[in-house]
C-alpha cells in the first residue's frame, strides 16, 4: 500500500502555537510525522510519497526520516506545495500514484485498526481532514462528494488540540481487538502509568522484568504459609498482571513490539506461574501438611509439560519471526473447527488460562479461602492443557520443511 502525505505550508504551520515544531512534537513519546507514518506501516504501508512544502526547513523531514521506525519503508520526497482540493494538484502528481494509495494527513492521529478498516473509494472526497483509501482512475483523477463516507476513529492536532487528550485515545485503543472483559478491566488500570511511561526511556521489556520481580516476591508471600501472607500475596500476583498488561501497551503505543519482546515475556508469564505453584504448595504444606505437595508437583510437572508443547505449538503455528500471531491463528483455528467437541470446549475455556484473567480468580479463591480447591483444580487444568495441545498439533499441525506451517484438514489450511 503507497501512502501519500502533504506538509502543509509555512503559513499555515505558524498558527501553531510552536510553529514548525508542530511537526516533531512528541505524542506519548513518538515525533508526530513518525507516528502518523510508523501507524500506516503497521497497517500494511510500503511505500510513501512526501510532498513537502519550499517554505517550511527541509531539515524536519531529515530527522524524522533517520527514526529507526521507518527502516524499510520506500520513500519519494517531493518539494512541492500542495492543496488536496484542488484537481490541478493531483494531475501532477498522478504519475507518482499506485493504483490504490491512502490519503493520510499529516496530523491525524490514529491506529492500524482504523485504517485497516478504510474500503477504496473511486473518486476523491470533498474533505481531507481524515485518511480515505483511494483508487486512481484511468487517464485521469475523478474528484466528487463522498457520500455516506467512513469515519475514521482518531483525533486531528490542531493549534487548539490538547495532546493529553490524544495521548489518552492512543493509550484507550492500545489493546488488542480479541482483550476480554478481564484485560479490558486491567488495562483500564494501567493507562494513567502507561502514558507516563511513554514519555521516559523505560522500555517495554524493562516493564515485563519489574512484573517478574513482583511475581516473584507474590510467590515468597504465599510459601509463608498464613491467611494475610495469602491474601498480599494474591495482591502482588494481580499487581504483576497489571505490568504484563502494560508492557504489552507501552510497546504498541511507542512501536517497540519485537520478536525477542513476544518470546521474552511469555518466557516471564511462565516463569511466574511456576514460581506461584511452588509458593502456593509450599505455603500449603507449612500451614496443612504435607497432603497438598502430591498435587503442587502434579501441577509443577503439569505446568512444565504445558510449556513445552505450548512452545512447540507455537512453533509450528506461525511463521519465523512472527510469534505474536499465535494466538489469533490458534483462535482462527478452532473457532473453524467447532464440530469437534474438543474444539469446541477449549475454545470456551481457553481464556481462563491467561495471566489477566487469572489473576482475578486467584484473588477470590484467596480471599475466600479457596487455595486448596484451586491447587488441585489447577493440577487437573496443568495436565489437560499438554494433553489437549498435544492433540491439537496432531489434529492442526505438523512439522513442515524448514519450520513452515502445515495442517491436517482444509479447514485449518484455509485460516492459516
Amino acid at each position: 500500500m503507497q501512502v501519500v502525505l502533504a506538509v502543509p505550508p509555512g503559513q499555515l504551520l505558524r498558527t501553531y502555537p510552536d510553529a514548525e515544531g508542530v511537526l516533531t512534537r512528541h505524542i506519548a513519546g513518538v515525533p508526530l510525522l513518525v507516528r502518523v507514518i510508523a501507524t500506516a506501516m503497521r497497517a500494511g504501508a510500503e511505500s510513501l510519497l512526501v510532498l513537502w512544502p519550499p517554505d517550511v526547513d527541509q531539515s524536519i523531514w531529515e530527522q524524522c526520516a533517520r527514526s529507526t521506525l521507518l527502516e524499510g519503508l520506500d520513500i519519494n520526497f517531493v518539494v512541492r506545495a500542495f492543496e488536496p482540493r484542488r484537481a490541478a494538484c493531483w494531475t501532477e502528481i498522478e504519475e507518482l500514484l499506485d493504483d490504490t494509495y491512502l490519503w493520510l494527513p499529516w496530523n491525524w492521529v490514529t491506529h492500524k485498526r482504523a485504517i485497516d478498516g478504510l474500503k477504496p473509494l473511486p473518486f476523491h472526497p470533498a474533505v481531507w481532514d481524515s485518511p480515505v483509501l483511494l483508487r486512481r482512475q484511468t487517464g485521469s483523477i475523478a474528484f466528487g462528494i463522498q457520500l455516506g463516507g467512513e469515519k475514521v476513529a482518531g483525533l486531528p492536532i490542531t493549534p487548539q488540540t490538547d495532546t493529553a487528550q490524544v495521548e489518552r485515545f492512543l493509550i484507550a485503543n492500545s489493546g488488542k481487538p480479541t482483550d476480554g472483559i478481564h484485560s479490558q478491566f486491567n488495562r483500564w488500570f494501567c493507562r494513567p502509568a502507561v502514558r507516563l511511561l511513554s514519555h521516559t526511556r523505560v522500555t517495554p521489556n524493562g516493564v515485563t522484568l519489574a512484573g517478574l520481580a513482583i511475581g516473584a516476591a507474590s510467590a515468597v508471600s504465599y510459601a509463608r504459609g498464613f491467611y494475610a501472607a495469602y491474601v498480599f500475596g494474591a495482591l502482588l500476583f494481580f499487581v504483576s498482571g497489571l505490568f504484563d498488561e502494560a508492557d504489552g501497551m507501552l510497546a504498541r503505543v511507542k512501536f517497540r513490539e519485537s520478536v525477542f519482546g513476544t518470546w521474552f515475556e511469555g518466557l516471564v508469564d511462565e516463569a511466574t506461574y511456576l514460581l506461584l505453584f511452588a509458593g502456593i504448595a509450599v505455603g500449603l504444606n507449612r500451614q496443612r501438611g504435607p497432603g497438598d505437595l502430591t498435587y503442587g508437583y502434579l501441577l509443577l510437572i503439569g505446568c512444565a509439560l504445558s510449556i513445552a508443547v505450548t512452545r512447540w505449538q507455537r512453533k509450528l503455528a506461525t511463521e519465523p519471526g512472527r510469534p505474536h500471531e499465535y494466538s489469533a491463528r490458534l483462535n482462527r483455528v478452532l473457532e473453524s473447527d467447532t464440530s469437534n467437541v474438543v474444539s469446541l470446549v477449549a475454545r470456551q475455556v481457553q481464556m481462563f488460562i491467561k495471566k489477566g484473567v487469572v489473576v482475578h480468580y486467584l484473588l477470590i479463591f484467596t480471599v475466600f479461602g479457596g487455595l486448596p480447591l484451586l491447587l488441585r483444580l489447577a493440577a487437573l487444568g496443568a495436565n489437560l492443557t499438554w494433553i489437549v495441545a498435544l492433540y491439537f498439533n496432531r489434529r492442526f499441525f505438523r512439522r513442515g520443511r524448514a519450520g513452515a506451517t502445515v495442517t491436517d484438514t482444509p479447514t485449518a489450511s484455509e485460516m492459516l
